[in-house]
């Protein structure tokens, strides 16, 4: 029965996510589609033939996008893990607070909060570098992961760490070996929702960016906006494509890690 259950519910969730696709990919080959056909009465390649030219800047913006997403992920990891850590397993005077100094950047608006840091980033040399482009991304991506990582840690117990170090390990030995392998599957969920949310920031990336550090949501917005669909909906498919390829890998390495702990649970 419950083989069953997850299977319905894996179909259920292909079927969510690929649906959506479909109709970008139809377009993404349309020349001409009109109302009310089915099916496009012309198709053509020039989408694709548009997208993989220089002059598209959708490679760069893919390349600028993909590694600012991976910067800002390890970023994110950096300065998310220990405070996740410290409001989890420690209670101190002002928690509360620091709790919801961390959660502002999703209360207020990212254009708010953008139009005032492009002020201090002038002045500080950052605006149009990746630098200022990955640190801006890391504001919203931070509360997200500090969020996961929180109840990660809230059911974490330190009792191998102190095995670990009472047996001889370094700091870093006991972060490697014990650490890690025990919150790896809600740090792989947390580093997913700091990508995805890096990765589809169009208007922190246009003020800080300045257009010289182009994204791909840059690159895709002006299509959208126009009457473009067919070079729209290409673009958006190379879009949509790290985020699938992401939660694939992720949900494939999730199933894997309850596997191994339903054997030992099994032990």
């Amino acid at each position: 029965m419950q083989k069953a259950v997850r299977w319905i519910a894996a179909i259920s969730i292909t079927l969510g996510v690929l649906l959506p696709v479909v109709p970008q990919i139809i377009w993404s080959f349309a020349h001409r589609w009109l109302f009310p056909n089915l099916l496009p009465t012309e198709w053509s390649l020039s989408s694709w033939e548009y997208v993989f030219t220089a002059s598209s800047r959708v490679g760069e913006g893919f390349i600028n996008s993909l590694l600012i997403a991976t910067f800002v992920c390890f970023l994110s990891i950096l300065v998310g893990l220990p405070a996740a850590r410290a409001i989890a397993l420690n209670d101190f005077k002002g928690k509360g607070l620091v709790e919801w100094i961390l959660m502002v950047p999703i209360i207020v608006p990212g254009i708010v909060s953008t139009l005032g840091i492009h002020q201090l980033f002038i002045r500080l040399h950052l605006t149009n570098t990746f630098i200022g482009v990955s640190l801006v991304h890391l504001i919203p991506c931070i509360p997200y992961m500090v969020l996961v990582m929180t109840s990660v840690f809230a059911n974490y117990g330190t009792e191998l760490e102190d095995t670990a170090r009472t047996l001889g390990a370094n700091p870093l030995q006991v972060l490697l070996r014990v650490t890690l392998p025990g919150i790896l599957p809600g740090l792989m969920v947390a580093t997913m929702f700091t990508f995805l949310i890096s990765w589809g920031q169009y208007i922190t990336s246009v003020l800080i960016g300045g257009g010289t550090i182009v994204t791909l949501p840059m690159v895709l917005f002006p299509f959208i906006s126009g009457v473009n669909y067919s070079n729209a909906a290409a673009i958006s498919l190379i879009f949509v494509a790290p985020a699938i390829l992401v939660l694939v890998l992720i949900s494939r390495q999730l199933g894997q890690d309850s596997a191994v702990m339903g054997g030992f649970g099994r032990l």
